[in-house]
């Protein structure tokens, strides 16, 4: 479905909300430092902004809805976002959603090893529920982080099917947004998607989300380790994806 709102809406994409590892380490950037994410946060509230997760974006999206508000979103359900991120969500009254790799709970992120990238901790079962439990959002990364443009339909059908009962048996209610493993994904995926019943996806496009963008090819603002607070809301703010586009 397409998205009626009458102003751009910038959806927040991370990853880790920890100590940035040390440098020269692959994708770094994606590490963003706790006291950094609570200053961001805060600031953004006091300017009136307003996070909210996936389920809770879609009023605005669809247009039902005005408000000073933007999407948040954290990619593979990693235990530190539980640690550092949880906490200053609930004390500002923000939502989140989190895009869980539905079979890897209390694991780690195996499949960024052949990268370089050192291994963190997934949240537990356990630390999922305490998510919920804070109103936040679970979404799906399918079962196992797999590059969906890599596997035959039956099995990318399957990634993404079984995700999101897996997902919703473990966290008791209704699982309807997904996110597409780095950010890979053909016309077919995204019918998968809607055949699966999520009602929006996302990608790792750059952008924010005007009239007429699909629900289910979302785009989003990445931040990172070195975004500082006047660019975070510049891109909140401004066309900054139509600028990059005519460069």
């Amino acid at each position: 479905m397409p998205t009626a709102n009458s102003r751009p809406i910038a959806i927040l994409m991370y990853h880790q909300i920890d100590t940035p590892p040390m440098r020269g380490t692959p994708f770094r950037g994606l590490t963003v430092a706790p006291q950094t994410f609570a200053r961001h946060m805060g600031w953004l509230k006091m300017l009136g902004w307003q996070g909210l997760a996936m389920r809770d974006l879609m009023p605005y999206l669809s247009g039902e809805r005005q408000g000073k508000v933007f999407g948040l979103t954290f990619d593979d359900g990693f235990a530190n976002v539980h640690r550092h991120a949880l906490p200053v969500l609930n004390r500002l009254g923000f939502t989140a959603t989190n895009y869980f790799v539905a079979a890897q709970a209390g694991q780690s992120n195996h499949w960024d090893s052949a990268k370089g990238v050192p291994a963190a901790p997934l949240m537990t079962e356990s630390q999922m529920a305490d998510w919920v439990a804070g109103g936040h959002e679970v979404g799906s990364h399918t079962l196992d982080h797999t590059d969906l443009v890599h596997l035959e339909a039956h099995e990318a059908r399957h990634q993404i099917h079984q995700s999101r009962e897996r997902l919703e048996a473990l966290c008791g209610s209704p699982v309807t947004a997904f996110c597409y493993p780095y950010g890979h994904y053909r016309a077919e995926h995204a019918a998968m998607v809607r055949e699966a019943g999520y009602l929006s996806a996302t990608t790792t496009d750059r952008g924010r989300i005007h009239a007429g963008t699909d629900w289910l090819e979302l785009p989003r603002v990445a931040v990172t380790r070195t975004t500082h607070f006047p660019a975070m809301l510049q891109k909140l703010l401004t066309r900054y994806e139509d600028r990059r586009r005519a460069a």
